[in-house]
């Protein structure tokens, strides 16, 4: 039940076409055709213009999201350091109550 069932293909399906057989041509020298010159292709979209406005909003752009990831990883490093502290808090007070309960018996 739990084996996997593998199909077997004996032969190709599909149509096959028989291998091409190709004959080597004759190179025959002929006269030297300068290669032509290269074109400059047409740009095909307008080159960006930057303009003070342009540059003072890309700025800001890049403080906000600068500030915007700087406190999610700092509020993130927070609530690591504070999972830690009460983990620790909770340790201790667990090994303090195992410990009373050791000395009374």
């Amino acid at each position: 039940m739990l084996r996997p069932k593998i199909p077997t293909n004996p032969t190709p399906a599909g149509y096959v076409t028989p291998p091409v057989v190709v004959e080597p041509a004759a190179v025959v020298p002929s006269a030297q055709v300068p290669p032509p010159v290269p074109v400059a292709p047409a740009p095909s979209r307008p080159t960006v213009q930057l303009t003070p406005g342009t540059a003072l909003a890309l700025v800001g752009g890049g403080t906000a999201v600068v500030l915007v990831v700087g406190a999610v990883l700092v509020s993130l490093l927070l609530a690591v350091a504070i999972t830690g502290a009460s983990v620790a808090v909770c340790a201790l007070v667990i090994r303090s109550l195992v410990h009373a309960d050791a000395k009374r018996r």
